[in-house]
């Protein structure tokens, strides 16, 4: 698999999971920022939609970043170490 289909399933499973959380899924923003082996996806929703994005001690947050952990994420080429996504919400 393609480094950008990667990049592309990582983007659409937040956002297809973050639309179906919220009531206003209109409001859900996603942004990518790459530095490195290490990209962040920073996820923006309603205030009032908030804690359904989080849940309750982190569960939904923390079930949505495990989600992320199993999407193949290898680089091409020789060194095939796998790039750390992160998962902000704000």
């Amino acid at each position: 698999m393609s480094v950008d289909r990667s990049r592309m399933i990582e983007e659409e499973l937040v956002q297809y999971i973050a639309e179906n959380l919220v009531n206003n899924p209109e409001q859900v923003k996603l942004s990518r920022r790459d530095s490195g082996r290490t990209v962040v996806l920073e996820l923006s929703v309603a205030a009032d939609d908030m804690g359904r994005v989080i849940g309750r001690s982190g569960r939904v947050a923390n079930s949505i970043r495990a989600l992320l952990r199993a999407v193949p994420s290898h680089e091409e080429g020789r060194d095939r170490r796998r790039r750390r996504v992160i998962l902000e919400i704000e």
